[in-house]
């Protein structure tokens, strides 16, 4: 227990640029104290002590605003920030350096009993605040989920889910990553100073459309040198590079 309270600690002073020291994160941060109580509840579960692992985990919500069902299996490093209205079911599983915001709920969709409700979240899952996972599915590893999203299906690994219900986006190939980022610098602005890895459905579709520029030009210049090898030249466009202001579209 004392192995994995140290990785907890460290796991705070990693990912969060509020905390300043140990003994800050041993005395204020409530995930830390929901995740102690919460084992020491799993430990009864496990052992058929099943309401004294129930009152366990009750006492720790009244203490801490962070809900754990001491069922549910949480892996290593997990860190729950803030943590106030955080609920985790029975058969929800989390897996290891997640993190949770406050207002998430890892919730269930069936009535039944011993079936698989709520849902597994893979190593490196983040869970923005107020997000939503509803099901006995699978959150892949590394997957996002964006701020006050309702998941009601599986994500894959690596890709973003925002909205209600949720949208899943794809991560996007390296190698679109970098035709993206030179084709940006030769037209001058910054694709709305947007990155990809904001949960913004809007920024996400101008990064679709800044692609589909960067491939129409790709085959026009080819198209280009092509009719130049065999004698074909041109006219060089009479259209303005004026009509197109960077600066304008950066603002």
């Amino acid at each position: 227990m004392f192995e994995h309270l140290r990785e907890d600690v460290a796991s705070v002073l990693a990912r969060d640029p509020a905390a300043r020291s140990k003994w800050e994160v041993l005395t204020c941060y409530p995930g830390i104290h929901a995740l102690l109580w919460h084992r020491v509840a799993h430990y009864c579960w496990q052992r058929q002590w099943r309401w004294l692992a129930r009152w366990i985990s009750q006492l720790a919500r009244w203490l801490t605003g962070i809900e754990i069902h001491p069922g549910a299996k949480i892996g290593r490093r997990v860190f729950i920030d803030h943590g106030m209205g955080v609920v985790i079911g029975e058969t929800a599983e989390v897996g290891d350096d997640c993190t949770l915001y406050h207002g998430v709920t890892l919730g269930g969709t069936s009535l039944y009993r011993g079936e698989k409700r709520h849902p597994t979240l893979g190593c490196g899952v983040v869970v923005g605040a107020g997000a939503k996972v509803l099901g006995g599915f699978t959150v892949g590893e590394g997957a996002k989920i964006g701020s006050n999203a309702v998941v009601v299906k599986p994500v894959p690994a690596g890709a973003t889910a925002v909205g209600n219900p949720a949208r899943i986006i794809p991560p996007l190939q390296s190698s679109d990553e970098q035709a993206r980022a030179e084709h940006a610098a030769q037209l001058g602005f910054s694709a709305y100073g947007v990155t990809r890895n904001m949960d913004d459905p809007l920024a996400q579709a101008i990064h679709r459309l800044l692609d589909h520029s960067c491939h129409t030009d790709r085959r026009l210049q080819a198209l280009v040198e092509s009719l130049a090898q065999r004698g074909i030249y041109l006219e060089e466009s009479n259209v303005s590079d004026e009509q197109f202001d960077p600066v304008y579209l950066n603002k």
